[in-house]
């Protein structure tokens, strides 16, 4: 089946556009907002998507958000010059296969998952010669997902990692960078292995700690489990927000990062053992002084404007 075909939006009137044809496979939370905001900022001609579900490509449809909705990953992916995988990260190796034989040279593959070296590992061997892989992670997204939560304006001020091998093309990098830069986003170049042990502290393990705690709530008998729920105070309220994210994600997350994720997870246990200890020992000056340093992270946190 071809496609849903809609009529295409209005583009802004910015400079030529980087790209023909954008694909998408995936269009949930940043991939529609990626396809509002490159439509917004008239960056491609043709902005496609698909996906895995028949329920999100109906809605994907339905809101218009995209120019034509495909049932096939790799018929969307045929033509296009830039091919986006928006997939869970234990999914992109089987979808790089699906749409590698219709990738023509000079095309460039690039991906949104929050682990980029178990990401290479299965992507980069099996795309054809004269095809480019940009693994990118844009550090950015809500609790939400789905083609209805996304935004044009999610990136903006927001980082966009990208983590290219020794191969990956220069004029590759450089277009998909500018890709993200005039959707609002500042671009950094990292080393895969150093991105996945930094956000495996500033992202994973802070979800893993969510997710367990509210299981923790979830496991109280009943009548302190509701009375949680009613006086939940706002850092409570926090978690609750980040433990309802997208549960397919976060799985592959933990388990295809599962190195940085344990060893950064040794070194959190180490110093909540030591919290636990003042705690006992009744040692004040520890604990005010612990919670000072992390007030000064806080303060880095505003003044990177990353708030």
């Amino acid at each position: 089946m071809p496609g849903l075909c809609h009529s295409r939006g209005v583009m802004s009137d910015t400079a030529e556009p980087l790209f023909q044809r954008v694909a998408l496979i995936g269009i949930g939370l940043i991939a529609s907002s990626l396809a509002r905001a490159i439509r917004a900022h008239g960056l491609a001609v043709e902005v496609v998507a698909t996906s895995r579900s028949a329920e999100t490509r109906a809605r994907a449809a339905e809101l218009g958000i995209v120019d034509v909705v495909f049932d096939d990953a790799a018929e969307c992916a045929s033509g296009a010059d830039l091919v986006v995988l928006a997939v869970p990260v234990r999914a992109s190796g089987s979808v790089a296969a699906a749409i590698a034989p219709g990738l023509a040279p000079g095309v460039i593959v690039t991906d949104v998952g929050s682990v980029k070296g178990s990401v290479i590992k299965v992507v980069q061997p099996l795309l054809p010669d004269g095809v480019s892989f940009v693994p990118g992670h844009p550090i950015a997204g809500t609790e939400h997902s789905g083609p209805d939560a996304g935004f044009a304006e999610l990136f903006e001020g927001r980082w966009c990692v990208l983590t290219p091998t020794p191969e990956t093309d220069a004029a590759a990098i450089e277009r998909v960078a500018a890709l993200w830069r005039a959707i609002g986003s500042r671009v950094d170049i990292m080393d895969p292995e150093h991105h996945d042990v930094v956000l495996a502290i500033t992202s994973h393990i802070p979800h893993l700690i969510a997710y367990n705690i509210v299981a923790t709530v979830s496991d109280l008998e009943d009548r302190t489990k509701k009375e949680v729920i009613k006086y939940a105070a706002g850092g409570f309220r926090d978690f609750t927000r980040i433990a309802a994210s997208d549960p397919v994600m976060w799985r592959d997350v933990f388990l295809a990062n599962r190195e940085a994720v344990l060893e950064m997870l040794a070194t959190f246990n180490e110093d909540l053992t030591r919290v636990q200890r003042a705690i006992r020992r009744g040692e004040g000056d520890f604990l005010e002084e612990l919670f000072t340093e992390t007030r000064a992270v806080r303060r880095g946190v505003i003044e990177a404007e990353q708030a």
